[in-house]
């Protein structure tokens, strides 16, 4: 399923307590090609390295980075990177990221080098999560591991990717896509997106929001949210949406209406939903949902509050409409939810306002 409605197929995630007491970290290892994208080599050390357990500050990541024979690699930036680690290090990999590439065989021909290929397919049957970032999607592609799955690339190169790997059920529109044991994201900022959505679907919004402040980054942009591809966009003038945006997170138990949202912008209902869906890639009332669901996941995983009090708070109203929205969004019921990331005499955990403001 794509992450537009957070569903995931496969269990692909590190089985740990949520706070990941008694396990080792979760071992990542980044595959790089030639031609590597300098940006999409640093994201997963650098935002994974920064998701931590919330009481002992533990690190629940570990990653480490490769390339065929341990041989250096250039970047796209014009440096060489000299890796610690060859193939082998994939063998013990929980989860292997390839980062995006801006050449090789996988983007001019779509083919790739039989012992990468076997590399990766070898991982994958083990029971590794695979993830992309960018053009690496044609790396999977090449390998043989997105026939017939949904994926993402960078839009700039949906056409190319098309031509050559048809059977991929390719959505360039989104940021990216979670298969579950495959995910797959679009260029440069969504593949820090994936990495805080990987680590919120491992151990919950209070800690991927807690690594998203530390990398001075939004905690939250749903995958099914647009990129951000070349279109005209209509002359106006420097109104915007913001301040009303800011105004809706304030008010996520009771949100206003549409004609209320558009006042409060001093906009005509019309010109605030064309407006609005520029400036965020989706429409109002996507929006809201959005937030009002990981409000609601927030106050599941950091509070004690019953069902129907959650529901209220997160402007659902009634806990059925909650589990509807809920069992929508990620495929599970709120209790359930709630036993994943607060199992059985587990410490009530501090409701600090980093775990629980809307706007983290």
């Amino acid at each position: 399923m794509t992450a537009a409605n957070g569903k995931r197929r496969g269990g692909s995630g590190p089985a740990r307590p949520a706070d990941g007491t008694g396990t080792d970290p979760h071992r990542i290892v980044v595959l790089a090609l030639d031609e590597v994208v300098g940006l999409d080599l640093g994201t997963p050390a650098q935002v994974f390295c920064t998701a931590r357990t919330p009481t002992g500050g533990d690190d629940l990541y570990t990653v480490t980075t490769c390339t065929k024979d341990a041989a250096p690699v250039r970047s796209t930036a014009g440096y060489r990177v000299l890796p610690d680690h060859g193939l082998a290090a994939l063998t013990t990999a929980q989860t292997v990221v390839v980062p995006g590439i801006h050449g090789g065989p996988p983007l001019t021909d779509g083919a790739l080098d039989p012992e990468l290929t076997d590399a990766l397919r070898a991982a994958h049957e083990r029971g590794a999560r695979i993830m992309s970032i960018c053009t690496g999607a044609f790396v999977l592609a090449a390998a043989g591991l997105l026939d017939g799955r949904p994926a993402t690339t960078h839009w700039a190169y949906a056409a190319r990717f098309r031509n050559h790997f048809p059977s991929v059920r390719l959505d360039p529109e989104v940021l990216f896509v979670d298969d579950g044991d495959i995910l797959t994201s679009a260029g440069v900022a969504a593949g820090i997106d994936l990495c805080l959505h990987i680590i919120r679907t491992d151990h919950g919004s209070e800690v991927a929001n807690r690594s998203a402040r530390r990398c001075v980054m939004p905690p939250w942009r749903d995958g099914g949210q647009a990129q951000y591809i070349e279109r005209p966009v209509p002359a106006g003038d420097d109104t915007t949406t913001a301040p009303t945006r800011t105004w809706l997170l304030q008010r996520l138990d009771d949100p206003p209406t549409l004609r209320a949202m558009a006042a409060h912008a001093n906009m005509s209902v019309r010109t605030f939903t064309r407006r609005f869906r520029e400036e965020t890639g989706v429409s109002p009332a996507r929006w809201l949902l959005r937030h009002r669901t990981d409000h609601a996941r927030l106050l599941l995983e950091t509070t004690e509050l019953s069902v129907d009090q959650v529901a209220r708070q997160a402007g659902f109203g009634t806990a059925t409409s909650l589990r509807q929205h809920l069992h929508g969004s990620i495929g599970v019921a709120p209790t359930a939810y709630r036993r994943t990331f607060r199992p059985p005499g587990s410490p009530r955990p501090d409701p600090t306002p980093d775990a629980v403001s809307p706007t983290a």
